[in-house]
Formats: C-alpha cells, sequence, structure tokens
C-alpha cells in the first residue's frame, strides 16, 4: 500500500490499494442490490440503517472490518488514538449529471461533529465512468483521479475545501465515511438500537427470514428534476434489473387504473425478452439481490469476481431443459404494462445505469448464484449476532437464539 503523506496546513493522506478489489465488488453488489435515492439529484445511497430497516442487516458484516481498519487509520495519522467514534458509513454513487462545488464536510450547523472524512473508491476512474474526478482547493494532490481499492483521508474543516466534477457517464461508486470526537454521535449506538427494535426483538427466538422488506415507495423513485414526480423517471429497482436484462412478470390480474405501489411487494417473476424464468421470487428487492448476484457470479462466487462473459445460447438452453418458458401474449402484455408504470423513461434508465449487454445466463450458472446467495446470506446471518458484542450491545441481544 503505497501512500502519500499529508502536507502540515492541509492535512490529508492518499492510501493506493487499501482495498482488495474482493472487498470492492461485495460492497458495489451490497449497493446496487439495496441502494434508494440519495441526498442530491443523480445520487444513490445505503446506509447502514437502511440495511436493517429493510431486513438486510447480515450486509452490514462486510463493512465493519473496512471501517475498524479505517478508524485507526485515520487516528494513527491525526494522532488521536482512541478519541474517535464513527458518525456516518454509506455507500454512495453518483450517476451522470451528479457533481459538487467547493465545500467542506462540515460546512453545516448540523454537520460540526465531523471532524475527519474517508472516502474508499469502489471502482475507477475511465473504466467504469467518465468525469467525477476530486479536486482539493489548496495544497497537493490538487485533483485526484478515483482508482478502484484507493483512499483519501483528510479533515473534515476548511483546510481541505474540495469538489467533484460533473459525472459525464456510468456511476462513481464510493465508500464513504466521517468520524467525530464527539461519542454522542457514535453510530454505532444507533445501529444497536435499531438491531434491537427490527431484527432481534422481532425474531423472538424464531429463525430469522432471509427475504428482504420493502422500503416506502418515494425513496425509489428516480426523476431527473424532483424525485417525487411520478409522471416522468423510473423506480430504481426495476432500473437496475432493466439495466441486467430482466423485465418483472406478477401473475396476479392487476387493475391499472389505480395505485400499483403495492404490487411490488407481491411475488413475482423475471422475464428475458420472450422468455421467463421458472425461479418464484418474494418480492422484487429480492429478486435484485439474486439478479446482481448472478450478475457478479462466476466458479469462484463467494470472492465476488467480476461477471464473466455470457453467451448468447444459454437462455435458449434454460428453455430446452424446462427452466423457462416462452412468454404468452397475455404474459407480454403484462409486463408491458407493469413497465408503464415504473419504467416510463428506459432511456433514462440506460443512461443513468451502465447496461450489462445482451447477457444471458445458463440455467446452471442462475441456479448456483441463487444456492450461493443463500448460503452467503445465512453465514452474514449468524455473524450479525456474533458481531454485536463487539459493538457494546445488551446481554439481552445476544442471548437470543439463532438458529437456520
Amino acid at each position: 500500500m503505497a501512500d502519500i503523506e499529508m502536507e502540515e496546513d492541509h492535512p490529508r493522506l492518499i492510501l493506493h490499494n487499501f482495498l482488495t478489489e474482493d472487498e470492492c465488488k461485495e460492497l458495489e453488489f451490497i449497493h446496487k442490490s439495496c441502494s434508494t435515492i440519495g441526498y442530491r439529484p443523480n445520487v444513490f445511497s445505503t446506509t447502514l440503517s437502511h440495511l436493517i430497516a429493510t431486513n438486510s442487516a447480515h450486509l452490514i458484516i462486510p463493512f465493519l472490518p473496512i471501517r475498524d481498519r479505517l478508524k485507526e487509520k485515520v487516528e494513527e495519522t491525526f494522532g488521536c488514538e482512541y478519541e474517535l467514534v464513527t458518525e456516518f458509513t454509506g455507500l454512495i454513487s453518483w450517476s451522470r449529471g451528479a457533481s459538487i462545488g467547493w465545500h467542506s464536510d462540515d460546512n453545516r450547523p448540523y454537520l460540526k461533529q465531523r471532524d475527519f472524512t474517508a472516502v474508499c473508491y469502489l471502482n475507477s476512474y475511465g473504466k467504469d465512468f467518465e468525469g467525477g474526478l476530486f479536486h482539493f482547493q489548496d495544497g497537493e494532490p490538487k485533483t485526484i483521479a478515483p482508482m478502484v481499492g484507493d483512499a483519501v483521508i483528510y479533515t473534515a474543516d476548511g483546510r481541505n475545501t474540495h469538489s467533484v466534477d460533473e459525472v459525464t457517464s456510468g456511476e462513481r461508486l464510493t465508500l464513504t465515511l466521517w468520524f467525530s470526537r464527539d461519542s454522542s454521535h457514535d453510530e454505532d449506538a444507533k445501529l444497536i438500537l435499531l438491531l434491537e427494535e427490527n431484527v432481534l426483538h422481532k425474531s423472538n427466538n424464531v429463525p430469522w427470514s432471509l427475504l428482504p422488506l420493502l422500503a416506502s415507495n418515494n425513496m425509489y423513485w428516480f426523476s431527473p428534476h424532483q424525485a417525487s414526480n411520478q409522471d416522468i423517471g423510473f423506480d430504481i429497482r426495476l432500473g437496475r434489473l432493466h439495466a441486467l436484462g430482466f423485465d418483472v412478470y406478477y401473475s396476479r390480474d392487476m387493475n391499472f387504473g389505480s395505485d400499483l405501489s403495492e404490487l411490488l411487494m407481491e411475488p413475482m417473476q423475471l422475464a428475458r425478452r420472450d422468455q421467463l424464468l421458472d425461479h418464484k421470487f418474494v418480492n422484487v428487492l429480492h429478486s435484485l439481490q439474486i439478479g446482481e448476484y448472478v450478475n457478479l457470479y462466476d466458479e469462484q462466487v463467494a470472492q465476488f469476481y467480476f461477471w464473466e462473459g455470457c453467451k448468447s445460447q444459454a437462455f435458449t438452453n434454460e428453455v430446452q431443459s424446462g427452466k423457462a418458458v416462452r412468454l404468452s401474449r397475455s404474459q407480454s402484455e403484462k409486463i408491458t404494462q407493469v413497465n408503464s408504470v415504473f419504467l416510463k423513461d428506459t432511456k433514462l434508465v440506460e443512461t443513468v445505469f451502465q447496461s450489462a449487454g445482451q447477457c444471458y445466463f445458463s440455467s446452471a450458472t442462475f441456479s448456483a448464484a441463487i444456492t450461493e446467495w443463500e448460503d452467503y446470506s445465512c453465514k452474514l446471518h449468524k455473524e450479525i449476532l456474533l458481531s454485536l458484542p463487539q459493538w457494546r450491545a445488551h446481554q439481552a441481544i445476544y442471548s437470543v437464539k439463532f438458529d437456520v
């Protein structure tokens, strides 16, 4: 790990290859399968509290060792060992059109508790996105081209005023953390309370469900002008599935003159062109998690290597093996109707999210990826309980029995 040392007047540190490619791909999967509309136009975010609220608390586990390593590095670099708490942890992606002007990270009264910032880049400038260069106003280095695995840490005050150029294509993805000397802003304390309320107490010693729940639908609606404008734009869950090459099919009869927001909570199937996959999913978030997992799947899926080339013949083989069936006209009409409600602008989808291209998944790959995903999810469910004592959880929490 080659470090660029910091200046005294503008304390900052650049860490090359701080994260492995596998770590970056794991976090990318979590973000693409769980994200919601972010805090700025054309920005998407995945927070730890959101993962808990949507029954995906097990996906917090991959963050924990990275958070600890970053906090230790910040404390070592700035000479404040054992003084800091993590104030915020989140995955943040910037799509085409997103940018931010000159600012410091403590530039609002409600942000004054932020003392240090750490930004880890999960993909690369020039390969995964264009634009999105990071600039410091003063000091060296002045400009940083994000590269997968690199991290930048700096003080959150005016000594490190910075900006980010507009993203012109692709999706720029970061893991962003802020650290504070004020223990009242400790993120962990808030997360423990959420885990008690939304996960552990809900279980009552019954094995946890591994299935995600949906948040409020307005947290998923993307519009180029206004997040609440339902006349234009698209639902980002269906949008990401569309970018992967999938459509969503619901078997029940639907009244398209009424509010269909609850439809996305219902069981559904995935379709590809004129073919329907046999596997049934509990809801659209469940299908999105599997879809992204398939997209990242190869022979060593547990290590999250990037997707391998897909063969055009493979999906046809699924039809022949009974894993998929030809869509009927009525089924195709239902898919078209669903898209007319939730994907009002498919060109916008393709502009915002990079497409996986003409990708066809074999039945063996799809089935194996589902099995691997379930195994991975179960493993993380167990690990979340084992990690709770490290978060200073109450005895009542980690005495809850767990079995899957």
